[in-house]
């Protein structure tokens, strides 16, 4: 009788480990496919970008979860660095720069954001400059990022530069299907696709992709059995000033994240205790490092996560921690990731729409929050068409410039959001003075 218990109990524990792995696989394959193609990496190029991200966030889930805030948060690709990458993608290519040197850039970018997490913990100065970046801010970042992802989604899902350079009808309609679907479970009543609908809907994608014959085909004859992630896979990390400024205000802005995510986890599980920001903190800046030196995009905890443990009732740290293992240990095999990089990216950018739509909602929420008054409509005002102007500048008009002055601006999401930052804090401190 007590060997059925036990055999229960262990079986139980098994099954819950896995939704856990599922949970955190479904919130992980589509950010690194999306950056592969950005950057037009082959399929064996994006396996190896997936087998490491699988890898970073598994180990940076356990070190979190064992070191860092000790709560059944995974971690998970940040939309805002993922956002980051797709931005650097295209300027790479509107200003012919070597896709791996942006790539190297965007390896020293992740450092750097990781080292500055690492001094604000130390110095206990989380909380402190957090109050920097205010609603207005926040909101002008969101809607600019945005701005300039929009068209790479739009293209993704159209089949531009999929199977070939112009629209590709078949691709569109299917993939605007999947989005229907996908959005559809998104918002459904029943907790279970609600929770799993990016994962239901790339399931379902992938198959009228491969009925329809529009999947790409994929070789495993020189794929390894087993191989560790390599380390600085697009080599040594170089410095773009750029690149390492858009990485430290993204990683300030990634500080709400940490802290809205441990707050709500804590209420979820009925946590008392009082949070450790700078423990947490220390460690996402280990994380980020991490991410750094195993070239793959930056990783932050998963607040969804909470509609998981609601959903699944599942509290326990056990099934969580071997959940967390799987992942890891599935970066240790190329053919599982090479399976999971051959998805079709039509359906990755279909599967994912919504999630990055609602980043318009969320951005709309924070300038509500800080109040539509007469100021505040005028910095976001300026702000956003400083930010969305720049975007629309050619090129070839900023050749004379100096390169670090190219870079910025040529990129509309710095210039908004220094704008932003720049004409609220000149305006409250006129408001003091006065």
């Amino acid at each position: 009788m007590k060997g059925k218990i036990a055999f229960k109990e262990i079986a139980q524990k098994g099954f819950f480990s896995f939704q856990w792995s599922i949970f955190i696989l479904a919130a992980s394959i589509v950010g690194p496919l999306s950056v592969g193609a950005a950057f037009n990496l082959n399929q064996v190029e994006t396996a190896a970008l997936m087998q490491r991200s699988f890898f970073v966030m598994g180990l940076g889930t356990l070190i979190q979860v064992y070191f860092g805030h000790k709560l059944l948060i995974p971690e998970g690709p940040a939309g805002l660095w993922w956002g980051v990458f797709l931005i650097f993608a295209g300027l790479s290519s509107t200003m012919n720069i070597d896709k791996y040197s942006t790539l190297r850039s965007l390896e020293m970018g992740l450092m750097f954001g990781g080292v500055l997490f690492i001094m604000l913990a130390i110095s206990g100065l989380m909380n402190k400059i957090k109050k920097i970046f205010t609603p207005l801010v926040t909101g002008t970042y969101l809607l600019l990022l945005i701005a300039q992802l929009s068209g790479s989604f739009i293209k993704g899902i159209l089949g531009i530069g999929y199977l070939r350079a112009d629209v590709d009808p078949k691709v569109a309609v299917l993939a605007i299907i999947t989005l229907i679907i996908t959005a559809i479970f998104s918002k459904s009543k029943n907790s279970n696709l609600r929770s799993f609908s990016i994962l239901y809907g790339i399931f379902i994608g992938w198959i009228l992709f491969y009925i329809f014959g529009v999947t790409k085909e994929t070789s495993y004859e020189a794929v390894d059995l087993f191989s560790i992630p390599k380390i600085l896979a697009f080599g040594v990390p170089e410095f773009q000033f750029s690149v390492v400024l858009v990485s430290l205000i993204t990683a300030l802005l990634l500080l709400s994240n940490l802290i809205a995510s441990v707050e709500i986890i804590k209420k979820v599980i009925n946590d008392k205790e009082e949070a450790n920001f700078n423990r947490s903190g220390f460690i996402m800046g280990i994380n980020h490092i991490i991410a750094g030196m195993f070239s793959t995009v930056g990783f932050v905890p998963v607040s969804s996560s909470a509609a998981f443990i609601e959903t699944t009732g599942i509290k326990g740290k056990r099934p969580f921690i071997l959940g967390s293992f799987i992942i890891l240990l599935m970066s240790f095999f190329p053919i599982i990731t090479i399976f999971f990089a051959s998805l079709p990216v039509p359906v990755g950018y279909a599967t994912v729409f919504i999630a990055f739509a609602n980043l318009i909602g969320l951005s709309i929420k924070e300038y509500m929050s800080a109040g539509l008054d007469e100021n505040n409509l005028f910095i976001i005002s300026v702000s956003l068409f400083i930010g969305m102007g720049s975007m629309f500048i050619p090129s070839a008009a900023l050749k004379s410039l100096p390169s670090f002055l190219l870079s910025i601006l040529n990129n509309g999401l710095i210039l908004g959001v220094l704008a932003c930052i720049f004409i609220e804090q000149a305006l409250n401190k006129k408001t003091k003075n006065n």
